[in-house]
């Protein structure tokens, strides 16, 4: 990947004029818990920055806010000093935000998404005293090599194991035989997803369909409408979206089917997405990906003085990293027995499932 680098003196005009109208979570009453919080609290600084989906993109980004939000209010920080996030409108903003909460002097700053990797890596290179947590990827070179900096903590996480399970799901309710698969950036994190979702389906019944199309964006609702209005017209009763805030517009879709009697779902991500689908009631289940646990160690681990720089932390199964969402009430018990079958010979090392598009041939050629 060819590392994008930013010039610094527009980092820095754009940090001094747009810290306070960018941040987000500004104080409010009722964040604090117990008595005397404020004054006990630790002298720590949190940030968040988000990549264009938006901090309320019902997934994601939502999803990170959460943790970090979750971590402050415990150890009673104020909401919009001790924490608080930058929201991200266009790619250009990524240096900028990033580096204004390092020269505030905050303990580390949490970057939502890969897209924001050439971002963080220069930020870090520019402020070798402040601390970065890459959520979702790893640093590379030019050639595509992985890099690690003592100040960069990378976080990833197991997304094709969780989206196995929710295959798994998928082909034990489909109707059609044909289910489909909604992507927001063609690349190699979505691809876990789109290979362990048809993995997952496949292993289930290998004569089940899987269409997969990519929107080329996480922010476009639009066309997660358009893509899933022609999945659907063509047969596919079920969608599972990994697109962000495009995958609203497949929610959107479904729902308005639903209304004219289409028996059709949409499989969430990220977070439990149950209440997208309502009042309607689409949402089959979610792959829960649970970012918000991981911010809130890492920052916890800061903290504490354990700040994880130089590697990557993975949060998969066995650490309750991904799985499926709590909300199962669309979901049969033999699909939920099934799962759970599932997730253990993932565990036992029985199942081992694909990432990429070359694993994912030589799965399916095996069953």
């Amino acid at each position: 990947m060819k590392k994008r680098k930013f010039g610094l003196a527009l980092s820095l005009v754009l940090a001094a004029g747009t810290f306070l109208s960018a941040c987000g979570g500004g104080a409010e009453e009722g964040q604090e818990e117990g008595g005397g919080a404020a004054t006990e609290a630790p002298d720590f600084k949190a940030g968040l920055v988000t990549d264009t989906g938006g901090v309320d993109d019902k997934s994601f980004n939502q999803s990170a806010w959460e943790g970090l939000q979750r971590f402050g209010s415990e150890i009673g920080l104020k909401e919009g000093e001790g924490y608080r996030y930058l929201q991200s409108s266009e790619e250009s903003e990524y240096i900028p935000n990033l580096g204004q909460f390092a020269d505030a002097g905050f303990d580390v700053t949490f970057a939502a998404g890969f897209l924001l990797e050439d971002a963080v890596q220069t930020s870090a290179e520019q402020n070798t005293d402040a601390k970065f947590t890459l959520i979702d990827s790893l640093l590379a070179d030019e050639e595509g090599n992985t890099v690690f900096l003592d100040n960069v903590s990378n976080v990833t996480f197991d997304e094709h194991t969780g989206s196995f399970l929710v295959g798994v799901i998928a082909a034990k309710h489909t109707a059609t035989n044909k289910v489909g698969f909604i992507g927001g950036v063609d690349s190699p994190l979505i691809k876990k997803f789109e290979n362990g979702f048809k993995a997952g389906v496949k292993s289930v019944n290998p004569e089940i369909e899987v269409v997969s199309q990519y929107a080329g964006d996480f922010n476009k609702p639009e066309i997660g409408t358009s893509i899933a209005a022609t999945m659907y017209t063509q047969g596919a009763d079920i969608i599972y979206h990994a697109a962000g805030g495009t995958g609203n517009g497949v929610f959107t879709e479904a729902k308005n089917r639903k209304s004219n009697g289409e028996n059709v779902w949409v499989i969430g991500v990220d977070r439990d997405q149950h209440e997208e689908g309502m009042p309607e009631n689409v949402t089959l289940t979610s792959m829960v990906k649970r970012v918000d646990n991981a911010v809130y160690q890492i920052a916890k681990d800061t903290m504490d003085g354990n700040f994880p720089g130089g590697k990557e932390t993975v949060f998969g199964l066995a650490e309750d990293g991904v799985g499926i969402s709590e909300s199962q009430e669309n979901v049969s018990q033999e699909a939920l027995d099934l799962v759970e079958e599932f997730k253990q010979k993932i565990l036992d090392g029985e199942i081992t499932v694909p990432k990429t598009d070359e694993e994912y041939a030589e799965f399916e050629a095996a069953l």
